[in-house]
């Protein structure tokens, strides 16, 4: 007897899960089926999920497929239950390619090519799922495909470029349903429009799909154009939707909770802060997201307070660039390298004590704190998974949900004087 065994969270049941788990039953003689319970769907970063652990251990059951089922709770679960139940093959959707590799030692393991016939109209008849569509221009989704899979109630299925050959190859990589190359038939049928092209293209792109009426989210920044921000920000709230600036760490938990005890003075009066952005970690952000994250600190550690002095030393050669920027504030300073190769740490020094995190600052989902008077240190831990889109998303169903048109994280005001204090920094206006 040959025995299958394939994991899901199986939230809003529909007819994928229905698909896969018919094939996973075909693919052998009994299956057994893990749920992931709803602290191991917290735990790897799976968020909104709607459905009660029981509702969806019942529509899995509804099925007829199951011969088996059982809750997944914990990271690691999976080898102990191949070894457990005698599992001949693990059979998963082919979004999570490569994920499961490393169960082939204990069974064979089976990715299987996504269902691309469902009706995005049924879906959307049950006011479960919004519909999402991708606009590109290369073959980079920058991770957007798979962190839509962990927020519930989203159905990405189509994909658009100016060139039909990108559509068509971004189409069948990600295995998505639809590929367009003619933008008005793109948007005919979506409620939700992810813009992620070169920042030549972004305020084009975002433009017509405000007028359309549809949610636009884009990637950081979405131009460095002042009165441009201020035409589409007009525009969206004209037409009653939600424009969203990608700037995942603008909803970093860690990041922010930093930022709460520096306002609470929870360091005493700040002195200095240092921190770098090292590009030869982070190859594929453009110069622009990284100047972006590099100003973000200093708006949230100051706001629109003006600095009395800056020097800055900029070289570019190539594809390489080196910033060092000094900013002098009345009573503090900041000091900011970006390059290749430079450290990645952020130290914020306050009178009473010092807030460390010692790389990678911005993808990172935890802090140290020490207390000078006492010798104390304490580690602050948060649960931050993927490159942060899933976290973007999940605000953007919030706000649908209770029904608000203004981002609350980035909103538009933080986007306007974050671009303000950019052009500043960046380009030297004064403004």
């Amino acid at each position: 007897m040959k025995k299958v065994i394939t994991y899901g969270t199986y939230d809003l049941f529909h007819q994928g899960h229905y698909n896969i788990l018919k094939r996973a039953k075909e693919y052998g003689d009994y299956l057994i089926v893990g749920v992931t319970s709803e602290s191991f769907d917290i735990e790897r970063g799976k968020i909104g999920v709607r459905d009660s652990l029981a509702t969806r251990i019942e529509n899995v059951r509804k099925t007829g497929f199951a011969d088996e089922i059982i809750i997944e709770e914990f990271q690691g679960q999976k080898i102990q239950d191949v070894q457990k139940y005698g599992i001949d093959a693990l059979v998963i959707g082919s979004d999570w390619y490569g994920k499961f590799d490393y169960l082939k030692p204990y069974c064979e393991v089976v990715y299987l090519e996504r269902t691309k016939d469902i009706s995005s109209t049924q879906l959307r008849l049950k006011q479960q799922f919004l519909q999402f569509g991708i606009i590109t221009d290369n073959l980079d989704d920058g991770g957007i495909v798979l962190e839509t899979k962990f927020v519930s109630g989203i159905h990405l299925d189509r994909v658009y470029s100016s060139k039909k050959s990108v559509a068509d190859a971004f189409c069948s990589k990600y295995e998505l349903n639809m590929s367009y190359n003619n933008l008005e038939n793109f948007m005919s049928d979506i409620d939700v429009v992810i813009i992620n092209t070169d920042i030549i293209d972004r305020y084009k792109y975002v433009k017509e799909s405000l007028l359309a009426g549809k949610h636009v989210i884009c990637s950081c920044p979405i131009t460095q154009d002042i009165e441009e921000l201020k035409e589409l920000i007009e525009i969206a709230k004209d037409k009653k939707v939600i424009l969203l600036e990608s700037l995942f760490l603008a909803y970093m938990q860690s990041f922010n909770q930093m930022m709460w005890m520096v306002e609470s003075n929870c360091i005493g009066n700040c002195i200095s802060v240092k921190y770098g952005i090292s590009n030869s970690e982070i190859p594929h952000m453009p110069e622009e997201l990284i100047e972006q994250y590099a100003t973000y600190v200093v708006y949230r550690l100051c706001g629109n307070d003006p600095f009395n002095k800056m020097s800055i030393n900029h070289k570019k050669e190539k594809d390489q660039f080196y910033y060092n920027i000094v900013l002098q504030y009345a009573d503090m300073f900041i000091d900011i390298e970006l390059g290749m190769s430079v450290n990645s740490g952020l130290t914020i020094r306050g009178e009473k004590g010092i807030l460390h995190v010692p790389d990678d600052w911005w993808n990172t989902g935890y802090f140290e704190m020490n207390d000078i008077e006492t010798g104390m240190k304490k580690r602050y831990c948060y649960n931050y998974e993927g490159n942060g889109m899933r976290y973007i998303l999940r605000e953007l169903l919030i706000l649908l949900r209770e029904k608000q048109n203004l981002p609350i994280r980035m909103s538009y005001d933080t986007c306007i004087n974050l671009l303000k204090l950019h052009k500043q920094i960046f380009k030297g206006d004064n403004l």
